[in-house]
């Protein structure tokens, strides 16, 4: 393969451009198509729009990691100190021409790009609603939500972005690339709670008393939730999907040979602590506790997903919590019985997140159930 240094910093200004440009058309849409409407209901569009476009991001994530493309383009942020792959495309014929197969080839370069392009529109759009805010908050009036809210959002997807650059320059390191994935679940978060305090304002909805214990019902479900994207990040950074051959049983058996050797945290890809070549016997411990956990969790969900039958105005939100949990039940399913599907492995990573979207959605949504009085 072509060396290449791992930082070259020449083509960030295109980078970021390139971004800007992507970025641009949203703006674009929402500017026209409420030209008529109050700066916060298009504040609340811009929310919505940057929520879902990085919903798509993390769905393209993981299309990237799945597709092996994290390193189609082996250094950061540019593609062998250019914008795009175009002008690569001598180093990168010469990477494919040495391994035909990968790492590095036209398409994984591009893959890739087209990532850090998205990701770089996306910090695009929430710079322009951090900025939306706290212009908003300088003209005074009510607002749904604190600026910080957005500011924070934002010094987070410049983490998202450090991640990313290490994602590449550590070579898949899997506890990094786990960070990655986590850190953009947390993103998608924070941007639903933005959302869902926006909409709540622009269509002056109040929040749905829920009896204190379902509220924490809601908060334990989301650890849970987000305990086990950790563990699904680990098994997918790892390559450990097909460790397990067979359902229910993990390889014929209901505890089969495992090494837990493998949950150690700073190591190669690969390999272990001390540089010995990680064991299958490890990979399949990798499996089988995300497996085993996976029980728990869904059982949770589902409970989770009855209880909310008693406040009818989270109707919609507990028929989302239930279809996601089916469909995250069917794809890792089918990631184990069908060789690891692309399809089914893409839409496991987006069940996941969907998931905790929604949880976020019913936490924001709900609110504490007041007091009786003495009275009535």
């Amino acid at each position: 393969m072509t060396s290449q240094d791992l930082y070259d910093f020449a083509p960030l200004a295109r980078l970021l451009l390139t971004g800007a440009i992507i970025a641009l058309g949203p703006i674009v849409w929402i500017w026209w198509r409420h030209r008529g409407a109050t700066p916060l209901k298009r504040l609340q569009v811009l929310a919505v729009l940057t929520l879902f476009l990085s919903f798509d991001l993390v769905m393209f994530g993981a299309f990237t990691r799945l597709t092996d493309s994290g390193l189609g383009c082996p250094d950061w942020p540019g593609c062998y100190g250019n914008a795009s792959p175009i002008g690569a495309h001598a180093e990168i014929s010469a990477a494919q021409e040495a391994m035909p197969t990968g790492p590095v080839t036209h398409g994984k370069a591009w893959v890739e790009m087209i990532h850090r392009y998205l990701a770089t529109a996306v910090g695009g759009l929430i710079i322009v609603l951090t900025a939306s805010a706290w212009l908003q908050r300088k003209r005074g009036g009510a607002q749904p939500i604190s600026p910080w809210w957005p500011t924070v959002t934002l010094v987070w997807v410049l983490i998202q972005g450090a991640f990313g650059a290490l994602t590449v320059t550590m070579k898949l390191f899997p506890a990094i690339v786990t960070l990655h994935l986590l850190g953009g679940t947390v993103l998608l978060m924070l941007l639903t709670v933005q959302a869902t305090r926006h909409t709540q304002f622009a269509d002056n909805l109040g929040l749905v008393p829920v009896p204190r214990l379902l509220r924490g019902m809601v908060m334990v479900t989301a650890l849970l939730v987000f305990a086990q994207v950790t563990l699904g990040g680990w098994v997918s950074t790892n390559y450990a999907v097909l460790a397990c051959t067979s359902f229910p049983m993990c390889n014929g058996a209901w505890w089969p040979a495992m090494n837990f050797d493998g949950f150690q945290i700073w190591r190669p890809l690969g390999f272990l602590a001390d540089g010995a070549h990680i064991s299958y016997e490890a990979l399949v411990a990798i499996h089988y506790m995300h497996r085993l956990f996976a029980y728990l969790v869904i059982a949770a969900l589902l409970w989770l997903g009855w209880t909310l039958r008693s406040v009818p105005l989270l109707r919609q939100q507990r028929r989302w919590l239930i279809g996601l949990t089916v469909l995250q039940f069917a794809t890792g399913l089918s990631n184990v019985v069908l060789d690891w599907p692309m399809l089914a492995a893409v839409l496991h990573t987006g069940g996941a997140a969907a998931i905790m979207v929604v949880l976020t959605w019913i936490w924001c949504t709900a609110g504490p159930k007041p007091a009786r009085s003495a009275a009535s």
